[in-house]
């Protein structure tokens, strides 16, 4: 798989090239401890190769096409931070043609350029790495008269890259799938916990627990629990308070497994029941969230998907006289953004928010079989919206769902988890 993907950016990048991929390396958390490492996605999805500090040359200008430079072996080192694979391993386990030591990089990089029409590299990385590459294309320019011909450009492989990694494999999409199911499950666990008394940690306890008992990463972002007003704040992620009878509670929160994402918020009755308010406003949603998923097939767009939700949104809206008006007019003057402040969609994969360009041409971009993508509408209403009715303050209701488009629709990886208002009043009553 790692193999067919760098032959195809070796195939993009066109003859007499050479990419050089840096790898991500560990973060100081605090003092003298470290991040868990996490690999750059690029990198992860190009090499497979999930340690820190390696550099990927990939070439179409001489052989070998392929090579690591990587963390040497060393014992000492090993003993604390655990297994390197070492310049062996990069070419046993990881099929690099040939593998070198890290420091030996930087002196390599001017030869390894030299004969370069085209340096694909992202700038703004590695200051010494960059600095090294644009050094070494002034002094090959300064010897034109030799006949030596420099890299005429140095250009950014991730237009090449993540334009691959839009259309998602059938391997990736099963192992999305499989994070679904670890998700729902963490989902459902926490929904049983939703009620008076219990606190927002205690839900987001349960859910990071499943996560890692299932063999995942853990949480492929900050996981959200927000009761009550908490819920009208984005991205909410203090988890600290205490649950209260008759309101509702936002949760989002996905897993991440073997470097792919999921992104799943589901809004639960604190309790098992809907207060009349509660429910008006996430019944709305939830209409909202139907027409935005029926818009999603192969030919249709995320502007497309975003319209429907917002149009059943702002007819919602008049229907609970928190707008007033004619609804095509709110919609092209954007009164509902006090409201929903958010887009609908975004691309989902190996990064929550992933790559892929929105818009080809100008326009919004087609989708096609193989895409993934969120689809969560919301509402809003915060306790200092003073143009509110007061009844409606302090309730936040968002439903997001993971899509993949298909030949003749989408499939919906996350539907295992309730979204219907009894459905959802039966599963957190179930304990």
């Amino acid at each position: 798989m790692f193999a067919e993907r760098r032959h195809k950016l070796l195939d993009a990048m066109g003859p007499d090239a050479v990419a050089i991929l840096l790898g991500q390396t560990l973060v100081s958390r605090s003092n003298d401890t470290d991040y868990p490492f996490r690999q750059d996605s690029d990198f992860w999805y190009l090499t497979g190769f999930d340690h820190p500090g390696a550099i990927a040359v990939l070439r179409t200008d001489a052989d070998p096409t392929y090579t690591l430079y990587v963390e040497p072996r060393d014992p000492a080192a090993e003993t604390w931070t655990g297994y390197r694979p070492g310049i062996e391993g990069a070419v046993a386990d990881y099929a690099a043609d040939e593998a070198y030591e890290r420091s030996k990089f930087l002196g390599d990089l001017p030869h390894l350029i030299e004969k370069a029409r085209h340096v694909h590299h992202v700038l703004g990385r590695d200051s010494r790495v960059d600095e090294c590459i644009t050094q070494t294309i002034e002094e090959l320019r300064r010897r034109s008269r030799q006949g030596v011909s420099p890299p005429e450009a140095i250009i950014d492989p991730r237009g090449i890259v993540h334009e691959m990694r839009l259309i998602k494999e059938p391997a990736e999409i099963d192992i999305m799938r499989r994070a679904a199911a670890i998700s729902a499950e963490a989902h459902k666990a926490a929904a049983r916990l939703a009620h008076p008394g219990a606190y927002e940690y205690e839900l987001q306890a349960v859910i990071e627990y499943t996560f890692r008992r299932r063999g995942t990463r853990g949480a492929a972002y900050s996981t959200i629990v927000g009761g009550g007003s908490n819920g009208t704040i984005l991205h909410y992620v203090t988890n600290q308070a205490k649950l209260s009878d008759r309101e509702l509670v936002l949760i989002d929160a996905g897993c991440e497994l073997e470097g792919y994402a999921s992104d799943v918020t589901r809004t639960y009755p604190i309790g098992g029941r809907f207060a009349g308010p509660g429910r008006a406003i996430y019944e709305v949603v939830f209409e909202a969230q139907q027409a935005a998923l029926d818009q999603c097939n192969p030919g249709s767009t995320i502007a497309k998907i975003h319209d429907a939700a917002v149009r059943r949104i702002v007819e919602g809206l008049l229907e609970l006289k928190l707008l007033s008006g004619d609804v095509d007019t709110l919609i092209a003057e954007e009164k509902h953004r006090p409201f929903y402040m958010h887009g609908t969609s975004h691309w989902l994969g190996l990064d929550v928010h992933d790559v892929g360009s929105y818009r080809t041409d100008g326009d919004p971009r087609p989708l096609e079989p193989g895409m993934c993508l969120t689809v969560e509408p919301g509402i809003y209403i915060a306790e200092s919206n003073d143009a509110a009715d007061l009844r409606y303050r302090g309730i936040g209701v968002r439903i997001e769902d993971d899509v993949v488009i298909t030949p003749d629709g989408h499939e919906n990886l996350t539907e295992a988890i309730p979204r219907a208002p009894d459905e959802l009043e039966a599963l957190v009553s179930d304990r």
